[in-house]
């Protein structure tokens, strides 16, 4: 049906007695085409409740459990990685750190894991976890100090990291003594304590067959001062009883060799205390 001007000036006339400017159709056309724009615009900025952030950092590190679970680590890690970094003001970014140094434990990157461990120690120092990250500092340390028996005799290498499980084990049971570890972390002790032991001993000797007395004698006594209970006194003792009778110092020898048998009476090294102490005495009577 065709339009007169008469129709259409009646149309505008009603517009404007409705409060309608004259250019208003055309204004209201394009805000219904851009509607949708604003729409989408309204959700993607809209502010999402503190509830929301919580559950969906949740969801979301579950999902990253599950994976961990059933060890898809490469999966597991790049959700951790997601969760850290997209719920960084959340519980569960710091859990996912966790995680991601269990992932590394888990795959015996120990070097890794404890690094990891380490970081959250020092970020988060308050955290209820940090007993637990602690704990497994002491652990990766340990079982590098076990992968290592493999590797080259223990006088041919580095023993940084037995150091470093030996120093972090300790300092664990002092802060903790009551823990549920504990007796197992007196355990890893008592091996790495044995190591470290053991290495000096070994240098001790290294020294004493070549006649270099003072050093010998320095690292047997660095070694029963440093490392008390590491089961190796007796064999300690008696070297340092050696060095002694090499430099001709008598009466030291005895009271070395005499605290031995009176000390360690069922260890092996009481019979070799005791045929030195027999030496000695021949020796008195020789003048």
């Amino acid at each position: 049906m065709r339009t007169t001007k008469a129709s259409t000036r009646g149309a505008q006339g009603r517009h404007r007695r409705r409060g309608f400017p004259k250019a208003m159709p055309w204004l209201l056309l394009g805000l219904a085409v851009l509607a949708p724009g604003l729409n989408g615009c309204e959700q993607e900025y809209r502010p999402v409740s503190a509830f929301d952030y919580s559950e969906k950092a949740k969801q979301d590190y579950e999902a990253a459990m599950d994976d961990f679970d059933s060890k898809n680590w490469e999966a597991a890690r790049q959700k951790l990685a997601e969760v850290k970094r997209n719920y960084g003001y959340s519980r569960y970014a710091r859990l996912a750190e966790l995680r991601l140094a269990d992932a590394d434990y888990e795959q015996d990157k120990f070097a890794e894991a404890t690094a990891g461990y380490k970081a959250f120690v020092h970020d988060y120092p308050n955290d209820p976890e940090i007993p637990y990250a602690r704990f497994k500092v002491t652990m990766t340390q340990y079982d590098a100090v076990s992968a290592s028996f493999l590797l080259p005799p223990l006088e041919e290498r580095d023993l940084a990291y037995v150091n470093d499980a030996h120093t972090s084990i300790r300092a664990f049971l002092n802060d903790y003594p009551n823990s549920e570890h504990a007796p197992q972390l007196a355990y890893m002790q008592s091996v790495v304590t044995g190591l470290l032991a053991r290495h000096e001993l070994y240098v001790a000797r290294f020294y004493l067959g070549r006649d270099k007395f003072p050093a010998a004698i320095a690292r047997i006594q660095y070694s029963l001062r440093s490392y008390p209970d590491s089961g190796l006194e007796p064999e300690g003792l008696v070297m340092l009883a050696e060095v002694y009778l090499k430099t001709k110092e008598r009466e030291k020898a005895r009271a070395v060799l005499e605290l031995v048998v009176k000390r360690y009476p069922s260890s092996p090294f009481v019979v070799s205390a005791k045929h030195y102490l027999e030496r000695l005495a021949a020796l008195a009577k020789q003048g």
